[in-house]
């Protein structure tokens, strides 16, 4: 009978929730014969392999071939926890090698399921070096572009969490999963358990989504339809205005010839500031600079969460910096258009972009550069933020990332400028010679507030100070840095 908790399924049983009906091909690496009780001799190791082989009906601890889930083929692979614990020997290596090689052969994801305690103790260090082996054969799937997602189920633990698990570019995980490179007997015996758990690692920003056993076909259906692999996909469209007066005569109309028109879009959502029906016309632009700041930071304007809706059909985040923080203030992750297309979205939602933030957005422009997908930023923050946590947390050091996985994107990064444009927080996430502003945004050097208060201006004198800036819209287009004017 399957196991009625699918975070302690068997091995096959995995595999099954996710393919069904359309079945699954196992494959098996060429046999690799070990000397009597293992490479160290040790006492009763060949007995406790056929006992565990008696009661799992497997000959190792990882079972791999190739499926399909959803509309997608992949290579699966899928740890057999009551095999000694899930634990990697060499034969599990040689099985975890054959999965990645599969994978690089037929240019195809690679899916783990994982359930593992770690390293098999009684082969020592001949186990231990399996988890090299992994790492170069997942570095080898990386550097071909192909995607890697990881289905954590409970537990895993050790060096199997640190290499298949961690090490993959998507980490889900079941509920009430343990999760961590800690097992349950090698923790400190005050050790807080939620920090080992699915949750808690979603919590530090180790695990992008906690999927109930019922989702998770689906999600890793949309999942590999958005990572690929793809090849010369178009840029993103620009998202059409959502402005506070009014939705824009369409998406990426704008003042530029020929701006590209967004037919894609997802159908507006409850998550949107509104319905496109309650919206008024379009509204004009700000005659000064001190209206455009003004409009930018109006908390009636739509935010990031409005314009993704309104973007995508299907959204799929990416949670945290994998250094253990998040910043709630900066959407990332992959989308689906309404016609299937996939793109990379990272989202300021107007708040300070903490160090996190950054970092998040560092590996969210890598990844979809690595896999050939299209990134859409959005734009707006009054800047980075500067209290004595962020400098503690790097944030020179984060916003320098930023700019450099921006610089070094093979793929097309487009950029809207949804609010304010607070300086080099903002300027960060913005692509060259590909960016674009909506009617109520700014984007500026420096705040006005405090542009005045450095040239030791009188309050009264701010209004002046943010026209000299030039920092409108219409600024921005005239001085070459946004491409056209949405909305």
């Amino acid at each position: 009978m399957p196991d009625e908790n699918p975070a302690r399924a068997t091995a096959r049983e995995a595999i099954a929730l996710l393919t069904g009906a359309a079945g699954f091909t196992e494959h098996r690496p060429p046999p690799h014969p070990l000397p009597p009780d293992g490479p160290l001799g040790w006492a009763g190791y060949d007995a406790a392999r056929e006992r565990a082989s008696a009661r799992t009906g497997e000959e190792e601890s990882v079972v791999y071939g190739t499926g399909v889930v959803g509309d997608r083929a992949c290579v699966l692979l899928s740890f057999e926890f009551g095999f000694l614990g899930g634990s990697l020997g060499l034969r599990t290596g040689d099985r975890l090698a054959a999965a990645y090689e599969l994978a690089l052969t037929r240019r195809l994801p690679l899916l783990a399921l994982v359930a593992t305690g770690g390293s098999r103790m009684q082969e020592g260090m001949v186990a231990l070096t399996q988890l090299q082996r992994v790492a170069a054969a997942s570095t080898r799937l990386r550097a071909a572009g192909l995607p890697q997602i990881a289905v954590v189920r409970d537990p895993t633990t050790g060096g199997g969490w640190a290499t298949v698990g961690a090490g993959a570019d998507v980490v889900l995980a079941l509920p009430g999963a343990q999760v961590g490179f800690a097992g349950s007997r090698v923790r400190p015996p005050d050790a807080d358990p939620y920090a080992y758990s699915a949750e808690g690692q979603f919590a530090a920003g180790q695990v992008d989504a906690v999927v109930p056993a019922d989702e998770l076909t689906g999600t890793v259906t949309h999942w590999l339809r958005a990572l690929g692999p793809h090849e010369n996909l178009p840029a993103a469209p620009v998202p059409r205005a959502l402005s506070a007066g009014g939705v824009g005569t369409g998406a990426g109309a704008g003042t530029e010839a020929g701006a590209s028109a967004l037919s894609a879009a997802g159908t507006p959502s409850a998550a949107g500031a509104e319905s496109v029906a309650d919206r008024g016309p379009v509204a004009p632009l700000p005659e000064t600079g001190r209206e455009a700041v003004a409009r930018a930071r109006d908390p009636r304007r739509p935010r990031a969460e409005a314009y993704l809706a309104d973007y995508f059909a299907v959204r799929l985040p990416l949670h945290g910096d994998r250094s253990g923080a998040t910043d709630p203030g900066l959407l990332c992750g992959f989308g689906l258009c309404a016609d299937g297309r996939p793109v990379a979205y990272v989202a300021q939602c107007g708040t300070p972009t903490r160090p996190a933030g950054y970092r998040s957005a560092a590996r969210t422009i890598r990844l979809a550069d690595r896999l050939g997908v299209p990134v859409l930023t959005l734009v707006d923050t009054p800047g980075a933020a500067n209290d004595a946590e962020a400098e503690r947390a790097g944030a020179g050091a984060a916003i320098a990332d930023t700019f450099a996985a921006i610089a070094a994107a093979r793929v097309p990064v487009t950029t809207l400028v949804i609010g304010e444009g607070g300086s080099g927080g903002a300027l960060a996430l913005a692509a060259p010679d590909n960016t674009h502003v909506t009617v109520d945004s700014y984007f500026s050097v420096i705040a006005p507030e405090l542009a005045a208060a450095i040239l030791k201006r009188p309050p009264s004198e701010t209004g002046a100070t943010a026209d000299r800036l030039r920092l409108r819209p219409q600024d921005l287009a005239d001085l070459g840095f946004a491409r056209s004017i949405v909305g």
